[in-house]
């Protein structure tokens, strides 16, 4: 489902990008430092028939790599959902695919992939996946405990429902 509207740039770029590679990566990040940098995938739905992904606290270039090698395991079979991990991705670490509560699935995080949801479906964008990585000196995910507070400071829970929303 598409517009009649002329697409903006960004926007043709993004329609491009999904229809040659199968995906294109969103990176997001605070001029000021105070928030995580976080990039998220724009295209899965189209390409894979699989759900967007998102992963924070990393650089640009890691998250986009993380992003590209999760959609070429999904392009080879791998299935996203709710805890499913997944090996070379993160150099010497798993990484976990958690479900992203839909409430938390708004234009903050996703909005290029909202966009790209109604232009090519008609609908909002319902599901979304977290990558969350491990702290590098404990292996271990914000959610076990004595994992490293930077690394669970790093990565807001989209999973979690949002208390203040």
């Amino acid at each position: 489902m598409t517009t009649d509207r002329a697409l903006k740039d960004y926007e043709q770029e993004i329609v491009d990008y999904v229809e040659s590679d199968g995906c294109f990566v969103t990176g997001v990040f605070d001029p000021e430092g105070d928030e995580s940098n976080f990039s998220y995938s724009v295209g899965f739905p189209k390409s894979l028939g699989q759900s967007e992904v998102i992963v924070f606290g990393l650089t640009h270039s890691l998250m986009q790599q993380m992003i590209s090698a999760i959609w070429k395991a999904c392009n080879d079979g791998a299935r996203l959902s709710e805890g499913a991990k997944f090996s070379g991705i993160l150099d010497g670490f798993d990484v976990v695919t958690r479900l992203v509560d839909v409430k938390r699935i708004v234009p903050e995080f996703f909005n290029s992939a909202m966009w790209f949801h109604r232009r090519e479906f008609g609908t909002e964008m319902a599901e979304a996946y977290q990558i969350v990585w491990p702290g590098a000196k404990q292996g271990l995910f914000p959610w076990e405990p004595g994992c490293d507070p930077y690394v669970i400071e790093c990565q807001p829970a989209l999973y979690e429902a949002n208390l203040h929303g």
